[in-house]
């Protein structure tokens, strides 16, 4: 399972031309499926991306989590952060989960943030969605259990 995460001063998602999620201050996260992902997996990240220390402390050092900060999340299927890369000049998604599997452990993931007393707000699964947002930093970080 993977989350490419970016700190954001802001960030909306829109299908059909209507804003669907939006946060504030916080972390926008990508989140990609693969095949041999379970609940465990989901939890793993999900515990890995809220306590993620890249929100500036006092000192100016990366040092607070979005939930040190009072952020809130941002949670974005997207299937191509599964593909694999490596040959040609086009993307492969053989290592992606099936749609139905996939749909259920992004669902996990979001209950799994809401848990934790952190506002989250999402895109929609599988629909194509258009993504604002003001990168913080810039300040971006790949995470993958």
């Amino acid at each position: 399972m993977i989350a490419l995460i970016q700190r954001v001063k802001q960030a909306s998602v829109q299908v059909d031309n209507q804003i669907i999620g939006a946060i504030n201050y916080g972390l926008l996260v990508f989140l990609g499926v693969e095949k041999e992902d379970n609940e465990e997996k989901s939890a793993r990240l999900c515990e890995r991306v809220m306590g993620y220390r890249i929100f500036n402390d006092l000192d100016g050092k990366m040092n607070l989590n979005v939930q040190q900060v009072g952020g809130s999340v941002l949670v974005v299927s997207q299937f191509t952060l599964a593909a694999d890369t490596q040959k040609g000049m086009r993307p492969s998604f053989s290592r992606g989960a099936a749609p139905d599997e996939a749909e259920r452990l992004y669902q996990h993931f979001i209950h799994q943030c809401i848990q934790k007393d952190i506002l989250t707000q999402t895109g929609q699964f599988a629909a194509d969605m258009q993504i604002s947002l003001i990168n913080d930093g810039p300040v971006t970080f790949w995470l993958q259990v």
